[in-house]
């Protein structure tokens, strides 16, 4: 049985071309996991919906306990911690990782970044060996594949690979390099353009995504089913 972390990080809460002022974003996480569920029926599936109900930020007291050895912890650094516990759990449970991340200002909303920071934790998601310096990382989620669907939306274009503003694309690199350092390294991304200009040229960008989503979704769904189909013994 696959499960599904579905995380929605655009501050609004409706799905465009339903709701009023709906998201992009949304819609296309909508997307991919009805159209996982069709296929798949049994499948589970978490929704954490960021962007409305955002992780606390890190602060002194969450450093302090996160960096405090197990045999040294006082009984409320539990309670600080709890937040990044739940949050590592669900991602642990999870083999496809469904991440709605509008744009913002060049990079991702403030509400994603205080979820990747709750996350991305010694001693739970990656260790850290100062004496291997060209390779200090180990990433703790690596121990089976999972995977990280990355489901955005961009005000203009171009921000993809070899466009002219791809390099003022945060988005993309803030996202990959803590997923990856944690373990997460199968990752797919697909993009709704020409948001504020709107028009066909819009319409456009969300038909091709829409059906890179389904693509991607039906891809994902044989690679996972010929991972569990059991091997033939030869004699």
């Amino acid at each position: 049985m696959t499960h599904l972390l579905q995380l929605d990080a655009s501050a609004r809460p409706g799905l465009a071309g339903t709701d009023e002022h709906g998201s992009l974003s949304r819609r296309l996480t909508h997307r991919f996991v009805t159209a996982w569920q069709t296929r798949q029926p049994d499948t589970t599936l978490t929704h954490r919906d960021v962007g409305g109900a955002p992780p606390a930020f890190i602060d002194q007291r969450w450093i302090e306990a996160a960096f405090t050895p197990a045999e040294r912890q006082q009984p409320w650094m539990a309670e600080v911690l709890a937040e990044s516990d739940q949050l590592i759990d669900e991602l642990i449970a999870t083999d496809i990782l469904v991440i709605g991340a509008p744009l913002y200002n060049f990079g991702m909303p403030a509400a994603l970044k205080a979820w990747v920071d709750q996350v991305v934790r010694m001693g739970r998601t990656v260790d850290y060996d100062e004496t291997r310096p060209d390779d200090p990382f180990t990433p703790l989620l690596a121990e089976r594949p999972r995977h990280a669907v990355i489901l955005s939306s961009r005000g203009g274009a171009g921000f993809g690979p070899g466009g002219a503003p791809a390099g003022l694309n945060h988005l993309g690199p803030r996202l990959d390099t803590p997923l990856e350092v944690i373990g997460i390294t199968r990752i797919h991304r697909i993009a709704v353009e020409h948001q504020e200009e709107g028009g066909e040229r819009l319409a456009a960008s969300i038909r091709e995504a829409e059906q890179r989503v389904d693509a991607v979704a039906a891809e994902l769904q044989s690679s996972f089913s010929a991972e569990a189909t059991p091997k033939a013994i030869s004699a």
